[in-house]
C-alpha cells in the first residue's frame, strides 16, 4: 500500500463535506438539518482534537451565576477543569474551561453571522476567575484569561461569489465581544480574523481540513486555561 499525506488530508475533508451534504438532503425540517450539521462538526472535532479538549453542545456558566445562550459547539478543557455539569442532554461548562465556541449552520448569510455573533458574545461576557498556580518551586501569578475563540461553520454560502466582499463586510460589522475569529464554508473555503488587518479568506478544495488545522494551531497558541476558583462556585451551595 502506498501512503499519501495529501490523500489523507483530502479524505478528511471529503468525509466531512459528504456528511454535511447528506444531512442537508436527508433531513427535511430546518431544525433537523441544523442538528444534523452540528453533529457532523462535533464528530470531526471529537475525532481529531487532542484529548485535552472536548467538543460538545453546551451552555456556559460563570461563578456569578450567569449563563450563556445555548451554543452548538463549545470546545473546553478536560485536563485541568474539575467539573462539568450534565443537564437534560446538555453539558454546562464553567466559563474558565472554555477555549472556543462555534455555531454550525447549513448556509452562511448575514442573518446567520449576526445570530452567531450574539451567541458568542453571550459567552465572552461571562466572568472568569483565575487563581495563582502552585508549582514545584513556588507559586506563579494568576494567568490572564485568554481570548475565547469563536466562529461559524457551514456547508454553503448564501452569496455569489461565496467568499467575496459580502462575507467580509458582514464579518466586520461587529467586532470586540461579537467578533468571529475563524470559520469554514466546507464547499468553498475558510476565513480567519487577522487582527486589525481584517479577515483573510482562502478558497480551498479541502476547506474542512484547512479549518481543523488552523483551529488546532490557534488552540495551541492559547496554551492552558486559567486555574479556576472552585470556591467561587461553591458559595452557591449556601443560597
Amino acid at each position: 500500500m502506498s501512503w499519501s499525506l495529501p490523500a489523507l488530508l483530502q479524505g478528511l475533508h471529503k468525509g466531512i463535506h459528504n456528511r454535511l451534504h447528506t444531512a442537508r438532503e436527508v433531513a427535511g425540517h430546518p431544525v433537523l438539518k441544523g442538528d444534523a450539521a452540528e453533529t457532523v462538526w462535533l464528530s470531526m472535532l471529537g475525532d481529531y482534537l487532542p484529548e485535552r479538549y472536548r467538543a460538545r453542545r453546551a451552555v456556559v456558566v460563570d461563578s456569578n451565576g450567569a449563563f450563556s445562550q445555548q451554543i452548538d459547539i463549545v470546545i473546553f478543557d478536560r485536563q485541568y477543569s474539575p467539573f462539568v455539569f450534565h443537564q437534560d442532554g446538555l453539558e454546562v461548562v464553567p466559563a474558565e474551561s472554555v477555549y472556543a465556541v462555534f455555531e454550525a449552520k447549513q448556509v452562511i448569510t448575514a442573518e446567520e453571522i449576526t445570530y452567531a455573533q450574539d451567541k458568542v458574545a453571550s459567552v465572552r461576557a461571562l466572568h472568569r476567575t483565575s487563581l495563582p498556580i502552585p508549582h514545584a518551586t513556588g507559586i506563579a501569578d494568576p494567568k490572564v484569561p485568554h481570548p475565547i475563540l469563536a466562529g461559524l461553520v457551514t456547508l454553503e454560502s448564501g452569496w455569489k461569489p461565496p467568499l467575496g466582499d459580502s462575507l467580509t463586510k458582514n464579518l466586520l460589522t461587529r467586532q470586540g465581544e461579537h467578533a468571529l475569529d475563524l470559520g469554514c464554508v466546507a464547499a468553498h473555503g475558510t476565513y480567519a480574523r487577522n487582527g486589525d488587518a481584517g479577515y483573510q479568506v482562502e478558497e480551498s478544495a479541502m476547506a474542512a481540513t484547512a479549518f481543523l488545522l488552523e483551529l488546532i494551531a490557534r488552540l495551541q497558541a492559547l496554551a492552558t486555561v486559567p486555574m479556576i476558583d472552585v470556591r467561587a462556585y461553591a458559595r452557591w451551595l449556601k443560597e
